[in-house]
């Protein structure tokens, strides 16, 4: 009687890959030991289509419109055009919400002043060698919402966003890399911030 012949396969970590000792068939393919429905397939297609688009639109800083929902119809934003915060929360303004930006304080039914901007870099602590160990950046905004006659729909109010950082003056060139990030990241989150205060903006009794 003829000995049968063994085989044997191995499973590496991470990806599904298998190696074979054993001879393989000649007519083996994924689809025949994996079969997927058609209906499967149209579905599996059109959500990597949709990821797809998706994440082109958001590459792009498209924002659909009509997220923010606020008690006005058109504004103007009252800031240095210069301004890095003006230029990213005019984009904002413009993607998401539901109020037009209109070029003149004649024309808008409120003004978003924006009053100041500051960045400031603390010191939050030193090592026993007396050295710079970590640093507190702050950045704070204040603004304010009227009409033209100077009633507030929004009293002035203050944007603080705080974000801490580890310095090594070995890695001078990776931490400043690591603060440009953070300053970033905070001026995002004080333009969300704002956009989310504007929601709360109400006409004066």
């Amino acid at each position: 009687m003829a000995r049968r012949r063994g085989g044997s396969s191995s499973f590496r970590e991470g990806w599904s890959m298998w190696s074979f000792k054993s001879r393989v068939r000649d007519d083996f393919s994924p689809q025949s030991a994996f079969p997927v429905q058609d209906s499967q397939k149209s579905s599996l297609t059109l959500l990597i289509i949709g990821l797809v688009l998706s994440g082109g639109l958001v590459a792009c800083g498209f924002h659909l419109r009509g997220e923010a929902h606020y008690s006005f119809d058109t504004l103007f934003l009252n800031s240095p055009p210069a301004q890095p915060l003006t230029k990213d929360l005019r984009r904002s303004l413009e993607g998401i919400g539901s109020a037009q930006l209109v070029a003149s304080p004649e024309t808008a039914q409120v003004i978003l002043d924006i009053a100041s901007v500051e960045n400031n870099k603390q010191i939050l602590s030193l090592s026993g060698g007396g050295r710079v160990r970590e640093f507190l950046l702050i950045k704070r905004v204040l603004f304010r919402v009227r009409d033209s006659a100077g009633n507030d729909w929004l009293p002035t109010s203050e944007v603080l966003v705080r974000r801490s950082y580890t310095y090594n003056d070995t890695e001078a060139l990776a931490r400043e890399a690591q603060e440009q990030r953070l300053w970033r990241e905070m001026q995002d989150d004080a333009v969300a911030q704002i956009v989310r205060r504007l929601q709360q903006a109400k006409k004066p009794a």
